[in-house]
């Protein structure tokens, strides 16, 4: 007799919009396919660099955490002066993204241990639930006028904010995973 496995995702109770929860189910889904990937891992790891000016797996988790807290604030909540230091205790600069060319990771993420980055990225996503719980079918459609550094106008969508932050972790998540098959390599440990 052969197994039968079962993958489905439900939206998530609690959301007035079952879109919104659709949503949300599938980032707290990532998000639990990157908890397994990073449990155990070392401090050494986390700030591992395969050389100067390149992202450590450390930035891009505080990295994900920050998005998920910017993109709520930005898109979903409203907030056009947007802080993350009440929500994960980082400021929106501390993950250290974009290094330039040449520089080391940054100081403040030295030695964190995994638990560290595990925290964040479970207050950036409780966060996100309590915002997106609120969105309602016809606030999905809402059109958000966003005014750039450059000057220049964005228009997006509470619906695409909410894509963007699904896909902008997904795609991370890879870029994390990558990094520690060549951590692996590089410092002769069995690749996981």
């Amino acid at each position: 007799m052969s197994e039968v496995v079962k993958s489905l995702l439900r939206p998530a109770e609690g959301f007035r919009s079952r879109e919104a929860a659709s949503f949300y189910t599938q980032l707290e889904d990532q998000g639990r396919i990157l908890h397994e990937s990073i449990r155990g891992m070392t401090a050494q790891e986390l700030e591992w660099q395969p050389e100067r000016g390149m992202n450590t797996i450390g930035m891009l988790l505080a990295h994900n955490a920050i998005v998920d807290v910017f993109w709520t604030q930005i898109a979903i909540l409203g907030i056009k002066e947007t802080d993350s230091v009440p929500v994960l205790g980082i400021t929106m600069d501390d993950d250290g993204l974009p290094l330039a060319p040449d520089a080391e990771a940054p100081a403040n993420l030295k030695g964190k241990p995994v638990a560290f980055y595990e925290d964040l990225l479970t207050r950036g996503l409780a966060y996100v639930r309590e915002a997106w719980s609120k969105v309602s079918d016809a606030d999905m459609d809402k059109e958000i006028t966003r005014d750039r550094p450059d000057g220049s106008q964005r228009i997006l969508s509470v619906r695409w904010a909410m894509y963007h932050i699904l896909e902008h972790d997904a795609g991370h998540r890879g870029q994390i995973q990558l990094l520690r098959h060549h951590y692996a390599a590089a410092v002769g440990a069995p690749s996981r």
